[in-house]
């Protein structure tokens, strides 16, 4: 069973900031909303983190339940819920409605699950020291390469080909990366949004040092680890500073 969750979370500029985090005993909860891109038309009354708060919330509910479904069952219900709140106001059909990146982790029966749907990755630490790595790269494999245009963007979000995060269309939790790990064979779990992963992803370090810095320094430790990079060295592309979350489960006999 989780014994701990410890987390940090810092915006990435001066807005607010669009990640959540939400625990209970046995699972957590990873959103990252998607900013907007500036003078695109949502087709939604709500900003992103209406959206991310609504999420979070259903799928707080659902887990909390404790009914045992799959996480992607748990995922699809929470975006159907999420979609009814606002379809009477909102143009959902809208290809640039709000949305969120989903890492899911939740511990039963002796068993870690676990679901990623969009880059907010989920790094398990093996007890013999080592990181599995749960990830959905679809986002960087678009064609063309980066930077990507706004109109290639809308054509590849949520459509076969391209990736997939949650907004309106409940299917999308079918697409997430899904699996289980026996619980003895972890310490713990780490769950991260991109603006941590950029450590990986920008800046070389390994997920094992981002583990073993998660360990033993904290999750604002990783996070300040990433902003005085961003500040030395700047960012490959994209924004200088995005929304970082960090959060570390630990496993172990209560």
């Amino acid at each position: 069973m989780f014994t701990e969750f410890t987390y940090a979370t810092r915006p990435g500029s001066g807005r607010p900031n669009e990640d959540l985090v939400i625990a209970g005993p046995s699972w957590v909860v990873v959103l990252d909303g998607a900013t907007a891109a500036a003078g695109v038309d949502s087709g939604c009354a709500h900003d992103v983190r209406w959206l991310v708060g609504r999420l979070g919330g259903a799928l707080a509910g659902r887990l909390a339940g404790g009914d045992g479904a799959p996480l992607a069952d748990v995922l699809e219900a929470a975006i159907e819920d999420t979609a009814a709140a606002h379809a009477g106001t909102c143009d959902l059909g809208n290809p640039d409605s709000p949305s969120a990146t989903v890492a899911l982790v939740r511990c039963a029966g002796g068993r870690v699950e676990y679901l990623v749907l969009g880059d907010s990755p989920v790094v398990l630490s093996t007890a013999g020291g080592g990181a599995l790595v749960v990830s959905d790269d679809r986002l960087e494999r678009l064609p063309g390469g980066r930077p990507y245009t706004v109109e290639l963007v809308r054509r590849m979000r949520n459509a076969p080909g391209g990736f997939w995060v949650a907004a309106a269309r409940p299917e999308a939790a079918r697409e997430g990366v899904t699996g289980e790990v026996d619980a003895g064979a972890l310490r713990g779990t780490g769950v991260f949004t991109d603006g941590v992963a950029r450590l990986v992803d920008w800046y070389g370090w390994s997920w094992d040092s981002v583990l073993a810095e998660l360990q033993g320094r904290g999750p604002g430790a990783v996070i300040e680890a990433v902003r005085e990079l961003e500040a030395a060295r700047g960012p490959v592309h994209g924004k200088r500073h995005d929304d970082a979350t960090a959060v570390w489960g630990r496993l172990g006999e209560l």
